[in-house]
């Protein structure tokens, strides 16, 4: 969706810099959240794997697409998305834990 904004409008991509970022991380929670709530335990671990995977692949298509390294900001950057992934796989475990002792 952003990179249609960006093609198609005269939109750069510093003024959505702050949007995409709050999608990272509003993705990131999800994709915790509903690994630890699959997995049902050590959320912070799944999560963490989650968090660890998304910034690997964005490392990779960096580094082989653009021959760059992550610069300092973008470890930090990762290293948040890797801590909102955590705690989404926390949440996601709690959640789930607590529906099914409802159910039981």
């Amino acid at each position: 969706m952003v990179s249609l904004i960006l093609k198609f409008t005269s939109t750069r991509e510093v003024s959505l810099q702050y949007i995409v970022t709050a999608l990272s991380f509003i993705a990131l929670f999800g994709g915790g959240f509903l690994s630890g709530g699959k997995r049902k335990e050590k959320g912070w671990l799944i999560g963490g794997v989650t968090g660890l995977i998304y910034s690997l692949v964005v490392f990779l298509f960096q580094y082989l697409g653009y021959d760059k390294l992550f610069s300092f900001d973008q470890i930090i950057y990762h290293s948040c998305y890797t801590l909102i992934a955590m705690m989404g796989g926390i949440l996601g475990v709690n959640i789930a834990t607590n529906n099914n002792s409802r159910t039981a």
